[in-house]
C-alpha cells in the first residue's frame, strides 16, 4: 500500500473517535415570560408539530436526518427515515 494511502487511512481512524452531540428535535413552540413562569409539573406545552410527522435528528446542531420515536423497552430511540442532504 503506498504510504499517501496509509496516512489517510489512519486520518480517518482518529476521526472515528471524535465524539459528537446527537440532538432530536420534536417541535417548538413561542411563550412569554409569564406563561413559563406559570408552567408546573403535569403542565402540557403544545409544539408546532404534527404527532404524524417526522422529527429532526441535529448532529452537532446541524440537520443530518429525520425519522419517527419508537419505544425500546422502557426507553425511547429514533428509526431514521431519511437522510438530509446538505
Amino acid at each position: 500500500m503506498p504510504s499517501q494511502l496509509m496516512a489517510e487511512l489512519d486520518s480517518m481512524e482518529l476521526l472515528l473517535h471524535v465524539p459528537l452531540r446527537l440532538s432530536v428535535v420534536l417541535g417548538s413552540c413561542t411563550l412569554s415570560i409569564a406563561e413559563i413562569l406559570k408552567l408546573g409539573t403535569g403542565s402540557v406545552v403544545e409544539l408546532d408539530r404534527n404527532v404524524a410527522h417526522p422529527v429532526d435528528l441535529l448532529v452537532n446542531d446541524r440537520p443530518s436526518a429525520r425519522g419517527e420515536i419508537v419505544a425500546i423497552g422502557e426507553t425511547f430511540g429514533l428509526r431514521i427515515t431519511e437522510l438530509v442532504t446538505p
